[in-house]
């Protein structure tokens, strides 16, 4: 299954993660590019995240401790000055 990220959109695909042994909790994917970009889901791997940096998104893992308002909430403020200047 694939998801299309949006041009300048973020996302969040904790739901979407499928291993138990996961070292994250939630992953946040931000398009900071003005094309939409496929993205392959579930996660199965770290490699995921690799994988999907090379195709130009910026991938932001939190983990059990981390806090996901504060990171998706800064990413989002990054995303909306990348807007702003488009």
């Amino acid at each position: 299954m694939k998801f299309v990220v949006r041009p300048l959109h973020i996302i969040s695909v904790g739901g979407y993660i499928v291993e138990v042994d996961f070292p994250y909790r939630n992953i946040i994917v931000v398009n900071p590019t003005e094309e939409p970009i496929k993205i392959d889901i579930p996660v199965f791997s770290t490699e995921w995240i690799d994988e999907q940096r090379k195709l130009g998104l910026e991938i932001i893992p939190t983990k059990d401790d981390d806090s996901f308002l504060k990171a998706f909430k800064k990413a989002k403020a990054k995303l909306d000055i990348l807007k702003a200047e488009a």
